[in-house]
């Protein structure tokens, strides 16, 4: 039990991480630089904060690579539970692995254009603020297909926890609840062009923010109890 105790403190740790990089990264640097609706003023905002930006692009490459730990630690911890779904939440985690590392290309190609590379020259401002914008919409775009990953894993794992009896059953609903959230959001960012604008789509997450952040404080603070694994 000890050694379990050691693995849900590691995956706490590690969901720690990844939830403070993925803030910084992904909500924090962006509301502070981009400006959609101004390609002008947002790229004034990266060009003289540049290393912010590129703290931004750091933070995503350790929360990417300490998501890819995560799953296999959770997975130490909840394969008594059920194997089968044990080794899904893994396999759906990892998928958005790549995704997430190949997306941040148009990060960097983004820093190409506030850098001033010699050939860039040929372009006036307004276009090189027009591409920049265009990489900065690819690179959401990209988020969009990684969050489908991001979401589905939390079925899995959602069901894992609420069957484990040494992880709280209400953290596991939110779990569950937020692959749908994440799917939901992410079908409708893709039909709806507009869908930024409906209220729900400022909380069809929320589940997943609940879900996550409550199991990786109860991960790192409380650890598991000694209760028996159900195991089905």
């Amino acid at each position: 039990m000890n050694t379990h105790r050691k693995t849900a403190r590691l995956a706490g740790f590690l969901y720690l991480v990844v939830v403070l990089t993925g803030f910084f990264s992904l909500m924090y640097v962006p509301s502070k630089l981009i400006v959609w609706e101004n390609p002008a003023l947002t790229f004034q905002n990266i060009s003289s904060s540049v290393q912010l930006f590129r703290l931004s692009i750091a933070g995503s490459m350790i929360c990417y690579s300490a998501f890819t730990l995560l799953p296999l630690a959770l997975y130490q911890l909840l394969k008594e539970v059920n194997g089968t779904y044990a080794k899904m939440m893994v396999i759906l985690a990892l998928i958005s692995v790549p995704i997430s590392f190949i997306n941040l290309q148009s990060k960097f190609s983004v820093l190409t254009i506030i850098e001033g590379a010699n050939y860039l020259k040929v372009f006036d401002v307004k276009q090189l603020q027009a591409q920049m914008m265009l990489l900065l919409s690819n690179y959401n775009k990209g988020l969009l297909m990684a969050q489908v990953f991001w979401g589905l894993w939390l079925l899995p794992f959602g069901y894992l926890v609420c069957k484990s009896g040494f992880l709280p059953k209400i953290l596991g609903i939110f779990l569950m609840m937020g692959c749908f959230g994440y799917l939901l959001n992410v079908f409708g960012r893709t039909v709806f062009s507009h869908f930024s604008d409906y209220t729900l789509s400022n909380y069809i997450t929320l589940p997943a923010t609940i879900g996550e952040i409550g199991t990786c404080l109860w991960l790192l603070l409380v650890g598991i109890r000694n209760k028996k694994v159900n195991q089905n």
